[in-house]
């Protein structure tokens, strides 16, 4: 798909006019500022502190900057008519919305790439590199749910809105469930029983993100091999969902 590949090379440079790298850099700055107040607090073990501060505060960081790029990137496309002079060329909505995503895509992982060069200062490059794909996939994820709800709702606030819930919904998702089904629950309530298979089926429609992109990668150990391959297949299986989502919405409203 030649248009595809133009459409994401235009991503690139859109993403490098409008300030992102130096956005980026500014997060990695403050980052590392981070790290250096953090081992000021520490009494020992300073280096896993600032490992885990910094790991938690950079996965952030990748997930807002990607999720914040795509939305106004969209709504300023829109708002210029340019979404509408795209497909008014020989370019059929396929390529334009894969072109879009692979564009998005390879921003997020770029920022993911620059984040985790930056903690091979305090962690393992196996726990890293793990670390690393895992969040360019939940990136790219991100990217898609994005894209989706801009498209759909069409304004800043609630795509940012709808993304950044789902994203959160997800990423909680584990423990809600441990809560659910904690000591202090009564499991002989049919009330709590309804509760706990309400929250069971909400889990079963949503990434698997709690096990994605963690922390304890790169404070003990990497992932085990079938660990890895569950949570990479999860974050792909559901890359794939939301495109498929998106490309069908984007049909419909054509239509």
């Amino acid at each position: 798909m030649p248009a595809a590949l133009t459409l994401a090379r235009f991503v690139l440079l859109e993403a490098r006019r409008t300030g992102l790298p130096w956005l980026v850099l500014a997060a990695l700055a403050a980052g590392i500022g981070l790290a250096g107040f953090v081992s000021q607090l520490a009494l020992t073990e300073s280096a896993a502190l600032q490992a885990g501060v910094l790991a938690a505060y950079f996965r952030l960081c990748a997930i807002f900057l990607t999720a914040m790029f795509v939305v106004t990137s969209i709504v300023r496309e829109t708002a210029d008519k340019g979404t509408e002079l795209l497909l008014s060329l020989p370019i059929s909505s396929t390529e334009y919305y894969l072109g879009k995503l692979a564009g998005f895509a390879a921003c997020g992982t770029a920022i993911a790439a620059v984040f985790s060069l930056a903690l091979l200062l305090w962690a393992s490059p196996q726990g890293v590199a793990a670390w690393f794909v895992s969040l360019a996939l939940e990136t790219t994820l991100v990217a898609g749910l994005s894209l989706f709800f801009v498209i759909g709702l069409g304004q800043v606030v609630p795509a940012l809105a709808a993304t950044a819930g789902l994203y959160l919904l997800a990423r909680l998702m584990g423990t809600i469930q441990t809560i659910s089904r904690g000591p202090l629950s009564d499991d002989t309530g049919i009330m709590q029983r309804l509760a706990s298979w309400a929250v069971d089926g909400v889990a079963l429609l949503l990434p698997a993100l709690d096990a994605a992109t963690r922390t304890a990668w790169l404070l003990y150990a990497p992932p085990d091999a079938g660990e890895f391959v569950r949570v990479l297949a999860s974050l792909l299986l559901y890359g794939g969902l939301t495109t498929a989502a998106g490309l069908f919405d984007l049909y419909r409203r054509n239509l």
